[in-house]
């Protein structure tokens, strides 16, 4: 599949693939949400309505209201390429949603996969 593919996909057509793949391991719905709005910015409204107008991935990100600036912390290997020597800007942001989604699948913690930072 070429990137332009993949940019031209619906959201909507793979949200439900994050979600089985999070159920799959004991996780849910309401954490993929909790993820897929800490990186976008989306209000839990704003994230149904892109669902459902089946928005496609390149515009779901460019239109996204504030893409989290600790996305920039998201590090490993995706896909065997690692997210953060992607150059493509969408493509980046696909694969860093992957990486958290694949986190959330292992059983890591909230916590760290949204990369926050401990009170000090």
């Amino acid at each position: 599949m070429t990137k332009h593919k993949i940019f031209t996909m619906s959201f909507s057509s793979v949200y439900p693939h994050y979600v089985k793949k999070a159920e799959r391991k004991g996780r849910t719905k309401t954490e993929v949400d909790e993820i897929i709005r800490w990186l976008t910015g989306y209000t839990q409204e704003e994230l149904e309505l892109q669902l459902e107008k089946q928005t496609n991935f390149e515009v779901f990100f460019a239109e996204a209201p504030q893409l989290n600036p600790s996305r920039a912390l998201i590090k490993g290997v995706i896909c065997g390429v690692r997210v953060e020597n992607i150059e493509e800007p969408t493509m980046r942001e696909i694969r860093y949603l992957d990486k958290l989604i694949d986190e959330l699948a292992k059983g890591k913690a909230m916590e760290k996969i949204l990369r926050e930072q401990p009170a000090r």
